[in-house]
């Protein structure tokens, strides 16, 4: 292998699928950096990874949010590094039994995985910090884990609209430590996308 494999530059387009896991115990071993991507079902989160990545089949799109049920892991041309699609939550059409399910889970992930640099939180402009989007803001504060906020769909307002409400989320965030970067955010308009690509690099380059 290639010595100075591990000390490639981070190419996003070279984003591939590794694997789907139902459990933490089918995730790739517990080693290297990953950054995780998690938001409520309709936000937009396959979007901006297929955004992001340069690769608009790498995550799946639905017309039917919700259907991404498993935590898939996309490998990077550094070595031991990986973006990580979450499950979405809100909108899916599944039983109570099978939400309940996901959340152990995922829990089971955000809290024991080591490996995990920080979380991209994808959530709507438009409707942004729902009950969701607060835990999870919570959980990083609580669990001291890099908070990145991508407040997409940000091409369905007009910009003074768009800045009022990025404005809005700012201030309501204020008391958070954990977030790191908030970000205006458009997989159409690709608003966002270079700046994004710059802090997941800076989480995924630190050794």
């Amino acid at each position: 292998m290639d010595p100075d494999l591990t000390q490639k530059t981070v190419s996003f387009n070279s984003a591939r699928f590794l694997v789907s896991a139902s459990r933490l115990d089918e995730c790739p071993p517990d080693i290297g950096a990953e950054v995780a991507f998690a938001g409520r079902s309709n936000a937009g989160k396959s979007s901006a990874l297929n955004a992001i990545t340069v690769n608009g089949k790498l995550a799946r799109t639905s017309k039917t949010p919700g259907r991404t049920r498993l935590i898939n892991f996309f490998s990077l041309n550094r070595e031991q590094c990986r973006l990580v699609d979450l499950p979405g939550y809100g909108y899916a059409k599944v039983s109570r039994d099978m939400k309940d399910d996901w959340q152990k889970h995922l829990g089971h992930y955000l809290n024991d995985r080591r490996c995990l640099r920080g979380l991209v939180l994808v959530m709507d402009i438009r409707h942004p910090l729902t009950d969701f989007d607060q835990m999870m803001v919570e959980w990083c504060e609580h669990n001291n884990l890099p908070l990145m906020i991508l407040a997409t769909k940000a091409d369905k307002l007009k910009f003074g609209q768009a800045k009022t409400a990025m404005m809005g989320i700012a201030k309501n965030l204020e008391a958070f430590t954990c977030v790191q970067h908030l970000i205006m955010f458009s997989a159409t308009s690709k608003r966002g996308v270079d700046e994004c690509r710059e802090a997941l690099t800076d989480w995924l380059e630190v050794v």
